[in-house]
């Protein structure tokens, strides 16, 4: 018999590790699945740029169907994954049947094998007092409608204090705030808004970023663009009425517009199945990405409490450790070297406006050393975004 192998989660990480695994497999070795809850798989690093340019929310550069996506041997299940049995190995979904009135759903038990869960991170609202009441005065560019209302707000904005900020730590993209400021700043001064406009750039750490090396890079960066830091502000509150954004350490920032990026924690599937930490991250080994205290279950991506970026880029080279790994268990193999386990291995760009990047490469054991920001990782960047679709989620890199 096959071994049933579940993968829960369509994002790049789940979807590589489908690909990959029905690629070294053979059917009579593993059947796969992959369960997403839409059957759409997002480009997200998309959305950064959406605030700025009137790209389409339908356009192929953000979100293509997960099916043509994936290898012909992955089974994709559509539904919303409801609870995981691990005593039992099974996995609760609920799906919407077309065939019954509006609001029907089917429920389904599937049994696994080896189960990999690829459940990511949401955003959790209701942990920071004032965001609940809804965007007004505040935005976001952490999903689509997100960044379409943030780039409506940005069309009519007249100028004033515009102050971007970060709820806690960890949250998905860590370059992304700054990324943001700096893309803002070019683009407040094409539209002759940045004579007009303050900019303070808030984070709940002693400095600008999570690493320290590229803190003390970019820094002067911030400095040099007249862009306002302030450090060690750790949001409490937002006040939307009084237009004030509240720290834990007592100090009050005001603003016109306020850009944050909203609490995260993990999927709330993992917190109702008791698999989660406090806010929902999966506890996993740094090396073989399995669960900790459990056999046959693995965790990547966002969704993991490992100390990486939670970026498409780490997930991305988490998945093809993982799918070596488990291809390698079901034959018997012994996998040596370094494709047999993950080395914290993580590569992304770091826009820095005028049509500059650098680039962030590290592992567990090694800092990143970015390059001087220059056009040419900006370029490479681009490119990355449209190859995206042709290369990564079918595990060809």
């Amino acid at each position: 018999m096959p071994r049933q192998i579940i993968i829960i989660g369509g994002g790049v990480g789940g979807t590589i590790t489908a690909n990959m695994l029905a690629r070294q497999l053979r059917p009579h070795e593993a059947e796969i699945t992959l369960i997403d809850s839409t059957g759409r798989h997002v480009y997200m690093p998309f959305w950064l740029y959406m605030p700025f340019n009137d790209s389409d929310p339908q356009s192929q550069l953000l979100v293509r169907d997960e099916r043509t996506l994936l290898h012909q041997r992955v089974h994709l299940l559509i539904g919303q994954v409801q609870q995981i049995d691990v005593a039992n190995h099974q996995v609760h979904v609920s799906q919407s049947n077309a065939l019954e009135p509006a609001g029907g759903k089917r429920e389904s038990v599937l049994v696994y094998d080896d189960l990999v869960l690829a459940t990511g991170a949401r955003l959790a609202f209701a942990d920071l007092p004032g965001l609940e009441e809804g965007p007004g005065v505040w935005h976001h560019f952490y999903d689509t409608e997100g960044a379409l209302r943030l780039r409506q707000a940005l069309s009519t904005f007249p100028g004033g204090r515009i102050v971007i900020a970060v709820a806690g730590i960890p949250y998905r993209c860590p370059p992304a705030p700054l990324e943001f400021t700096f893309l803002l700043d070019d683009w407040l001064r094409q539209h002759y808004l940045r004579e007009h406009t303050v900019i303070e750039y808030l984070y709940p750490l002693p400095r600008v970023f999570t690493i320290e090396r590229v803190a003390e890079m970019v820094a002067p960066w911030l400095e040099e663009r007249e862009i306002a830091t302030r450090v060690f502000f750790t949001p409490e509150a937002v006040d939307q009425q009084r237009r004030v954004i509240r720290s834990l350490e007592g100090e009050e920032v005001p603003f016109d517009l306020l850009i944050l990026v909203p609490p995260h924690r993990g999927a709330q599937v993992i917190e109702a199945s008791g698999l989660g930490d406090s806010q929902g991250w999966i506890p996993t080994d740094r090396y073989t990405l399995q669960v900790k205290g459990q056999e046959h279950l693995y965790a990547l991506g966002d969704a993991t409490d490992l100390p990486v970026p939670k970026s498409g880029s780490a997930a991305h080279f988490e998945a093809r450790v993982l799918a070596r790994r488990l291809a390698a268990a079901i034959r018997g193999e012994t996998l040596e070297g370094d494709e047999a386990l993950y080395d914290g291995e993580v590569m992304c760009f770091l826009e820095t406006g005028n049509r500059r990047a650098t680039q962030l490469v590290f592992n567990y054991e090694h800092p990143p050393e970015p390059p001087r920001p220059s056009l040419f990782y900006h370029l490479e960047k681009q490119l990355l975004n449209h190859a995206y679709w042709h290369l990564i989620p079918q595990g060809l890199i």
